[in-house]
């Protein structure tokens, strides 16, 4: 799995250190000497899916770039309730100032990772495979989408610049699907095309205009099925709209190539992590 672009990640970074330290964190500061050693571990305090312990280093380096990180388990690796993630040794004030900005970022990763293998899970033994959305925290979508891997999902577009995406407002704007998709062609021959679509008249309409995606928008279990069976391989096809773990191996049954949860990323649990620390004497 590819890892954040480190100039994106360094950013990122940058601003959680000014977010949340500023100029200095006058508790541990003020307690804790500066020559102070400590050892901490992480613990997973329920069962999933790993992910953003690589970025959790970083972390700690940008305060102790000498810190001693012993990972435990790998990013996307299942663990179970009370699993030791990893183990580091460094300055006690790197170790207490950097805990909240990183357990952060890899909580946040990892119930993504983990909601994004329940999702795997549940659609196995179909030829269907989970993608994730743009409905990211915005400066998070490469960490976002990288723990989406990590769960076994696969990424869709980056962004808008990767990927034609043509909706209904597109649509409204071009006067029809065929225009939309000619616009699109004209501009950016070798670009993938998708297109959304919410009936059969305009899956049709989006097969006469070529596309490579048809998106199934909202649509029942037993539309979906009939648009599958329309579209055959004449395109590859993705369901979308209010999916849940209830609801996705149903859809998974109809044949469609791709299911698209925005859930995986806009309604993160967070995963419960704690970092135990002892002093070194």
């Amino acid at each position: 799995m590819n890892q954040a672009n480190p100039s994106i990640l360094q950013d990122l970074i940058d601003r959680a250190f000014e977010e949340d330290v500023s100029d200095g964190d006058v508790t541990t500061n003020a307690i804790v000497d500066e020559s102070q050693q400590a050892q901490a571990i992480w613990v997973a305090k329920q069962q999933g899916v790993v992910a953003g312990l690589d970025v959790a280093q970083r972390i700690f380096e940008y305060l102790d770039p000498d810190v001693i990180w012993e990972p435990k388990i790998k990013d996307g690796t299942w663990m179970g309730q009370g699993s030791e993630m990893v183990i580091l040794k460094g300055q006690a004030r790197a170790l207490l100032t950097a805990e909240r900005i990183a357990l952060n970022v890899a909580q946040r990763m990892s119930g993504i990772a983990t909601i994004t293998r329940k999702f795997v899970e549940a659609v196995s033994g179909y030829p269907t495979e989970i993608l994730d959305t743009r409905k990211t925290v915005p400066g998070f979508r490469q960490l976002d989408k990288y723990a989406v891997k990590a769960g076994g999902g696969r990424n869709h577009r980056m962004g808008l610049y990767d990927m034609a995406m043509i909706k209904d407002n597109h649509i409204a704007a071009a006067g029809s699907i065929t225009s939309a998709v000619q616009s699109i062609r004209e501009s950016h021959s070798q670009i993938t095309v998708e297109v959304e679509t919410t009936t059969l008249d305009q899956v049709n309409e989006a097969l006469a205009a070529g596309v490579d995606i048809i998106m199934l928008d909202n649509m029942s279990t037993e539309k979906i099925k009939e648009a599958v069976q329309l579209i055959g391989s004449a395109a590859k096809t993705e369901a979308s709209g209010n999916v849940s773990l209830d609801s996705v191996k149903e859809i998974a049954a109809t044949g469609v190539n791709y299911i698209s949860v925005g859930a995986l990323t806009h309604s993160v649990e967070a995963f419960d992590i704690s970092q135990r620390l002892t002093y070194i004497k």
